[in-house]
């Protein structure tokens, strides 16, 4: 893995911001009711919000019903099947099938169409002349953006020290604007692990690029807490930068995701 490197002028939009951000919230709304019981605090907030959900459970278990005998309860899934539920595929990290490269990122199930969000590179956003130094020190997890802003996605050491720091600092009460699950094997946001995408190699050609997704203040502010990314000065006017790899092909299950950190769209 090596610094990204991108020229100021190029553009890097495979999708639209509008199919990134309807993905987002598709999956995010999915994995909120899926952990609907723990979310009393945030809906107690927010009661028209909690009308809205309430209403989106109650169609899934009448759904739920007519495909099941149990109707005892809602069953709880995990964060890798309800995105296999929702958006058709799941991915997770395993040793890479590249020799040497350590950790890589599989499609586990399902099948991702050419054109598909299938992951978000997570970390601690700075922006230019931010101190990165001392967390940038033999940290191959460091990304590029077009404008020059940098996130930092390593999961150990100061950064991780870092982005915990950063993420508590930005909690609104029971409102967490960011995720901290990232950084442990127990993802909460099952796409969370762009960083651990290999380079592609000439035996093994890229099938995703980067994407980079500023979200846009409206995003609903009970789902902020599965964005895997914080800015590191608390700057309560800027939009966080996400990164999202989308495919460049379609992909079956049982391949890895390889990038091209030099791929964008001029």
């Amino acid at each position: 893995r090596t610094l990204r490197y991108v020229p100021e002028s190029s553009q890097d939009k495979i999708i639209s911001d509008e199919d990134v951000f309807e993905t987002l919230l598709k999956i995010f709304k999915a994995l909120f009711i899926n952990d609907f019981s723990r979310q009393a605090h945030i809906l107690a907030l927010l009661p028209e919000i909690k009308c809205k959900y309430l209403e989106l459970l109650t169609v899934e278990q009448k759904q739920s019903k007519v495909n099941s005998c149990n109707h005892q309860s809602r069953p709880v899934f995990s964060p890798e099947e309800v995105l296999l539920n929702t958006l058709g595929f799941s991915i997770a990290r395993d040793r890479s099938s590249l020799v040497s490269a350590g950790t890589g990122v599989f499609v586990t199930g399902g099948f991702v169409p050419k054109g598909t969000v299938v992951s978000m590179y997570p970390g601690t956003v700075y922006r230019k002349h931010e101190p990165i130094f001392f967390q940038s020190l033999g940290n191959p997890f460091i990304f590029r953006c077009i404008d020059g802003v940098l996130i930092d996605g390593n999961d150990k050491g100061l950064s991780k020290s870092v982005y915990r720091s950063c993420s508590r600092r930005d909690q609104l009460g029971p409102f967490q604007m960011s995720d901290e699950s990232w950084l442990t094997a127990a993802l909460q946001n099952p796409l969370a692990v762009g960083q651990y995408v290999n380079n592609c190699s000439h035996e093994k050609a890229a099938n995703v690029c980067y994407q980079e997704f500023d979200v846009p203040g409206y995003f609903p502010v009970e789902l902020k807490q599965y964005l895997p990314n914080i800015v590191y000065s608390h700057d309560i006017e800027s939009h966080p930068r996400c990164v999202v790899l989308v495919t460049l092909r379609d992909i079956k299950q049982g391949e890895e995701l390889f990038s091209n950190y030099y791929t964008v769209v001029s």
